[in-house]
């Protein structure tokens, strides 16, 4: 990635505290329910409490990954070899997107993830055509498919955040029942740091 130093590990620093605190919450068993939450209790969406809990685990997972993933490509920079970046988040684009195939009521989310690993391995092989010849370097950076992911986060990002803000006292539910507004507003505004940081990477390409 180019631009400033300070650019660099400020957003090393915002995407490696948002990815851990997404790991941080894998800790607690995706089949053990919040307290109030029994389960195998079923939402008014038809979900179960305990499918609710695994797909936010899946998600925890996915942002975490991303979020260290970006911390450490942003610090590392062409020392760490861009095909390297490209294999570790390739296939699991490709699994996101099967999967995402497979299951209709996760599939919002699983592309959006996929979106992501194929992102970041986008801009591992621009990296990676960066530390050879510039011309290899113009042929793998494509500013149309820049462009739309630029679009997509960014939207991505708004829409989020525009979530986030309206978001007021009391409790909303979650895959465990209802938690306080300032536990689920913490989550969200990691989730958002971690798009918000995959936007600033784009930039910098």
């Amino acid at each position: 990635m180019h631009g400033p130093d300070l650019v660099s590990w400020l957003l090393a620093v915002l995407t490696a505290v948002s990815g851990g605190y997404c790991l941080s919450r894998l800790r607690h068993a995706p089949c053990s329910p919040a307290e109030g939450a029994p389960t195998g209790s079923t939402r008014a969406d038809g979900t179960t409490t305990v499918r609710r809990r695994w797909r936010d685990h899946e998600s925890d997972l996915a942002e975490g990954l991303m979020g260290c993933g970006m911390a450490a490509m942003a610090v590392t920079g062409t020392a760490v070899p861009g095909e390297v970046w490209a294999w570790v988040y390739g296939p699991p684009a490709v699994l996101l997107l099967l999967a995402a195939a497979r299951r209709p009521d996760r599939r919002a989310h699983r592309l959006h993830h996929a979106v992501g690993a194929l992102a970041m391995t986008y801009m591992a092989l621009v990296m990676a055509a960066g530390s050879g010849h510039s011309g290899h370097h113009a042929a793998a950076d494509s500013p149309a498919l820049t462009g739309a992911l630029l679009a997509y986060f960014g939207g991505y990002a708004l829409w989020s955040g525009s979530r986030l803000l309206s978001t007021s006292g009391g409790t909303v539910p979650t895959s465990g029942g209802t938690v306080p507004v300032a536990s689920a507003g913490l989550t969200k505004a990691c989730r958002l740091s971690v798009v918000i940081g995959m936007f600033a990477m784009l930039l910098t390409m």
